[in-house]
C-alpha cells in the first residue's frame, strides 16, 4: 500500500517543520507549502536523509488560484490527501488606533481567509472519499482579544468559528476536523527577539517556559491517531507555568 499523504500549509521553520518531521517519521509522504517554497529545500533534504519522503510547493495560501493549484497537483501527482494542516500565522501587534485598513485586511487574509481556502479545498477532495483529517493551528487570540492584537484576534477567532462549522459538516462524513489552541509563547527566534525587545533575557527563562515546536507536532500526531468514537474538536496546549 502507498504511504498516506499529508499537506502542511504554512510549513515554516519551527512549528510547520516540526509537524513535517513528525509525520514523515510516522510513515507519511509530506507535502510542504509556504509562500517562498525555495526556503523548504533544507527541510526536504533533512527528511529525505532520514529516510522519509517530502515535496516542496510554493503557495500563497491567501490566493484561491494558488491554493487550488497546489491541491490539484498533489492529488494528481503524489496521491490522495489523508491529512491537511493549516499552520499560517499573522501575529502582529498594533494598538487599534494605529491599525490601518491594510494591516487588518492582511492579517485577516493570512490567519482566517487562507484557512477557509485550505479547509474548503481539503473538504472537496476528502468528502467524496469519506475519510481524512483537517487540522487548524489556533492561538490564545482564538479565544479572547487582547490589547494590541485586535487584528490577530479577529482573524484567529474567525478561523476557529470556520473550523467549528467545518467540523460539524464533515464529521458525519467521517472526516475529522480539529482546532489546536496554542496558549503559549513557542520557542522560536521571533518570540525570543520579542522577549529581548521587552528588556528580558530569553536565555534566563526557566526550562519549558516556552513551548517546544516538537510538542505541537506530537499533539497533532495524537489528534490524527484518535478513533472516530472519541474525536477531539478542540485541544489547548500550554506550558506548565503558563497563566490562563
Amino acid at each position: 500500500m502507498s504511504a498516506p499523504v499529508a499537506l502542511i500549509v504554512g510549513a515554516g521553520d519551527y512549528i510547520g517543520a516540526a509537524i513535517a518531521r513528525r509525520f514523515a517519521r510516522g510513515g507519511f509522504t509530506v507535502c510542504l507549502a509556504r509562500r517562498n517554497g525555495d526556503k523548504l529545500a533544507p527541510l526536504v533534504a533533512e527528511i529525505e536523509t532520514e529516510g522519509g519522503t517530502a515535496y516542496a510547493f510554493t503557495m500563497d495560501a491567501r490566493s484561491e488560484e494558488s491554493t487550488t493549484e497546489v491541491f490539484a497537483r498533489i492529488e494528481a501527482d503524489i496521491g490522495p490527501l489523508d491529512l491537511v494542516i493549516f499552520n499560517v500565522g499573522g501575529n502582529v501587534r498594533f494598538p487599534v488606533p494605529e491599525t490601518t485598513e491594510r494591516v487588518f485586511r492582511k492579517v485577516w487574509e493570512m490567519a482566517c481567509f487562507a484557512g477557509f481556502l485550505t479547509g474548503r479545498e481539503a473538504a472537496r477532495y476528502m468528502a467524496p472519499r469519506r475519510r481524512g483529517c483537517i487540522f487548524f493551528t489556533g492561538a490564545s487570540a482564538s479565544m479572547r482579544g487582547n490589547p494590541g492584537y485586535a487584528a490577530f484576534g479577529a482573524a484567529k477567532a474567525g478561523l476557529r468559528s470556520f473550523a467549528q462549522s467545518l467540523a460539524k459538516e464533515m464529521g458525519p462524513q467521517n472526516i475529522h476536523v480539529a482546532h489546536l489552541v496554542i496558549d503559549a509563547g513557542v520557542d522560536t527566534a521571533f518570540v525570543r527577539e520579542r522577549i529581548a525587545a521587552s528588556g528580558a533575557d530569553p536565555g534566563s527563562l526557566p526550562p519549558d517556559t516556552l513551548m517546544n515546536p516538537d510538542s505541537v507536532a506530537e499533539a497533532y500526531w495524537a489528534l490524527h491517531k484518535q478513533t472516530r468514537d472519541g474525536w477531539t474538536f478542540e485541544l489547548d496546549l500550554r506550558p506548565y507555568a503558563e497563566k490562563w
